[in-house]
């Protein structure tokens, strides 16, 4: 072999192995699908859980890891001017830009501020998605308040669940923090999700937690109900006033199908008074199940 055709070979043999270097390398960066919960009157974002296999998987970088999972999280996902679809209705509506975010901090290790940029607002207990994954679905999303008629139809089933619960009819003043109407599957036929909540007592909340499904026979149905009773020795602050503003209630950030199955699944938010809890509900035959959840803490109450 000539000195001129080893010279060729060697370089040609080092500019190849440049190449996979960058290519491992860039693949090794590549961010994987993720699903955000949009919060705090669309000015942060917090991490529900990675999509990997059609499966949810709980980030590594909530509020309990080390620091230097947090950074690395925070330096892939949350890199400044970094832009995520905004999910409303089950769909693409708008994009979220990241602004910044600080693994360091005391309470908001795995949040980042953003810029909501849509038509929608997401504002108080109206929240959202955010996610870079693919939406394969060019379809329009639904997400809107219940007509007057769809709304009396469920306040009659939720009136009829309380008392299930042992409420007394002398307890049933209903209040609400959300009533959504959201079409899961893209059948023109509405899904309700809602959240209720009672005082039958200064002291005491009941909260009803609900899915709504019309069947059949054009009425609807609670194909998932979860009712939970609070008296101050549950409740971390002990006043029951606390709860008032959403603290431990279970609500709707929005629908989103993760794993293309044509069911869009819906996602809500548990706030407690240390950090927050993310669920994910998945129909199966006919009826919701919690699929998913996870916590992100915060800090210390």
């Amino acid at each position: 072999m000539s000195k001129i055709t080893f010279l060729i070979i060697a370089f040609l043999f080092a500019h190849s192995m440049v190449a996979a270097q960058k290519t491992g390398s860039s693949a090794k960066s590549e961010p994987k699908p993720i699903i955000f919960a949009v919060l705090y009157d669309g000015e942060g974002i917090e991490p529900i859980a990675s999509i990997q296999g059609g499966k949810l998987i709980s980030p590594p970088a909530m509020g309990e890891s080390d620091s230097a999972t947090l950074k690395s999280f925070s330096s892939v996902y949350y890199k400044a001017k970094t832009k995520y679809d905004l999910i409303f209705g089950g769909r693409p509506s708008g994009e979220i830009l990241i602004n910044s975010s600080n693994p360091s901090s005391d309470c908001g290790k795995s949040r980042a501020a953003i810029t909501v940029r849509s038509s929608r607002a997401v504002k108080g207990s109206v929240m959202a998605l955010a996610t870079n994954a693919k939406v394969k679905t060019q379809k329009a999303g639904v997400r809107r308040l219940p007509t007057a008629v769809e709304r009396s139809e469920i306040e009659t089933l939720v009136r009829a669940e309380f008392a299930r619960q042992n409420v007394s009819a002398a307890a049933l003043k209903l209040r609400y923090h959300n009533l959504t109407a959201l079409d899961v599957d893209s059948d023109g036929k509405a899904e309700i999700v809602g959240s209720y909540w009672i005082a039958p007592k200064a002291t005491e909340r009941n909260l009803l937690f609900l899915i709504a499904e019309k069947g059949s026979s054009g009425k609807y149905s609670l194909t998932h109900v979860s009712h939970e009773e609070f008296t101050p020795d549950k409740i971390m602050s002990g006043e029951a006033k606390d709860l008032d503003d959403g603290i431990y209630h279970e609500l709707l950030l929005d629908v989103f199908d993760y794993d293309s199955d044509g069911v869009s699944e819906i996602f809500t938010i548990g706030r407690a008074f240390e950090g927050n809890n993310f669920y994910a509900y998945k129909r199966e035959a006919g009826k919701w199940i919690k699929a998913f959840e996870t916590y992100n803490y915060h800090c210390a109450y």
